[in-house]
């Protein structure tokens, strides 16, 4: 049976940064309130919020275009795409379409996952899984997120429009057979529907209606329900609870321990959170990797995003037992536990 590796790995960021005192101007925030809670001092959003170029897909793209190149491929080389976003281009279709016609890959299939904070975890379990299956030898993977075009930037918004930020990261998950290398060894996802309102945009969706409300009846939907809600203290205390357990149970099922990991890299929800979490499991700082104070919360980017930054460091190295997690809306979660 093939192993899944990671083959090659990048990341891109919009130009534009938007620092805790460029929100202070824009609603009643400081720097020290943002930092205080959140560990975040900026974060990058496209320059125009209602830019028809400087989307999604386009991030990804590049991302991408950074992947293939770290991996020494090129776009004919893909056998699939996944692509995980929870601010797709269009409603539908999805985002992997439109980096395959951007790739000029030959006509593979594309996959989205609608998994939010967690998706570029489920993304690679379901690449790892086509890959063992012998299905695909070459799939790109994809987490990208343009925020700042759906943030309430008022007082009504602040406690959720500070977070977020724009930006995208990629693998190449290829198969290999390579008796010295693991690749991934272990996975795990888990969900839990019931707090689904808990942290949600609400429209547009079946639930909510579409166009009776938008076109017969105008200025009716409410902006609690186009723009992202969050309990924030409610999330918090589940995340903190569900983090330790996901990393120990793929530890566990890869007969690993806590002493093995050589890096932990957790979705970039909230520094706090990631702090409270290695305190929890007593890791050293050195092998925690947070990068949320430059970008803030990329949601499906965030942990391709600080992994390809890590590697570009050099506090990941070929070798390494590299734990991958995350916590969000859904709820969902999970963990990817693997050698790089």
């Amino acid at each position: 049976m093939p192993k899944s590796i990671i083959a090659g790995i990048g990341h891109y960021v919009p130009e534009n940064i938007v620092t805790n005192d460029d929100l202070s101007k824009l609603m009643t925030t400081n720097d020290e309130w943002i930092t205080e809670r959140t560990g975040i001092k900026e974060r990058r959003h496209r320059k125009n919020r209602n830019d028809a170029e400087e989307t999604t897909a386009f991030l990804g793209f590049k991302a991408s275009e950074s992947a293939l190149k770290n991996a020494d491929l090129s776009a004919k080389d893909l056998d699939f795409i996944i692509f995980a976003t929870l601010s797709p281009d269009y409603f539908f279709p999805g985002c992997g379409v439109l980096v395959q016609e951007m790739l000029g890959c030959d006509t593979i299939g594309a996959l989205d996952v609608r998994n939010q904070c967690s998706g570029f975890v489920y993304a690679m379990s379901v690449a790892n899984a086509f890959i063992k299956s012998g299905e695909y030898k070459n799939i790109l993977v994809i987490g990208a997120e343009v925020h700042s075009f759906g943030l309430d930037f008022s007082d009504a918004g602040r406690g959720v429009s500070v977070i977020f930020g724009d930006g995208a990261g990629a693998v190449i998950l290829s198969a290999s057979n390579d008796e010295k290398r693991q690749g991934i060894l272990a996975t795990n996802l888990h969900s839990e529907g019931k707090y689904a309102e808990e942290l949600c945009t609400k429209f547009p969706g079946s639930k909510f209606g579409w166009s009776d409300r938008t076109i017969l009846e105008p200025g009716v939907v409410t902006p609690e329900e186009i723009y992202p809600i969050m309990n924030g203290n409610f999330v918090f205390k589940h995340a903190v609870t569900r983090f330790p357990e996901t990393i120990m149970e793929v530890l566990d099922k890869a007969g690993k321990t806590l002493e093995d990991l050589d890096m932990f890299i957790p979705h970039q929800a909230n520094l706090r959170i990631a702090q409270f979490v290695q305190k929890k499991l007593n890791l050293p700082e050195e092998k925690v990797f947070n990068n949320i104070q430059k970008y803030g919360n990329t949601t499906a980017a965030s942990i391709p995003l600080a992994l390809s930054e890590a590697v570009e460091q050099g506090k990941v190295k070929r070798g390494d037992l590299i734990c991958l997690s995350a916590f969000g809306s859904g709820f969902t979660w999970g963990s990817i536990l693997f050698e790089y």
